[in-house]
């Protein structure tokens, strides 16, 4: 099977993908993050594809389900979220230690960004990492 989980919305600052709950979700995320992120010219591509695919692994191996996938420049700041339809909420302030199996993406995913948080809802959740990619212009307008 080939996911190849065509864009639900892109443009030059948004970037929205439905992918299935799958083992090759996150492959499918990293290559279609990348390519978005260097036609945008980010400045930090490497880590916000790490980031999505720690993002996307966490809901393929923690939920049932699809996900969705948004990326979102805005201000000099990338918003990377993952939507899925788990309630559980990880405890994103527990620290990783070297005892457990797993955990090390939430602190990957602190380190790399500015700031994470969880965003509960009915029927699911979405973990937001934000990730600063340039710096903003003095008005407020996407810099060239």
């Amino acid at each position: 099977m080939t996911v190849t989980a065509p864009p639900l919305t892109s443009s030059a600052t948004c970037l929205v993908v439905a992918l299935p709950g799958g083992l090759r979700s996150p492959a499918a995320a990293r290559r279609i993050a990348a390519g978005w992120l260097e036609a945008a010219e980010c400045t930090r591509t490497a880590d916000a594809v790490l980031i999505v695919s720690e993002l996307v692994t966490n809901a393929v191996r923690h939920t049932r389900g699809p996900c969705l996938l948004t990326l979102a420049e805005r201000n000099g700041s990338l918003d990377i979220a993952v939507s899925d339809h788990s309630e559980d909420l990880p405890d994103v302030h527990r620290p990783a230690d070297g005892d457990q199996r797993g955990g090390f993406g939430l602190e990957i995913m602190r380190h790399l960004g500015d700031s994470l948080r969880v965003v509960p809802r009915i029927g699911g959740k979405t973990i937001h990492v934000a990730l600063r990619v340039r710096a903003p212009a003095p008005d407020g307008r996407r810099p060239p």
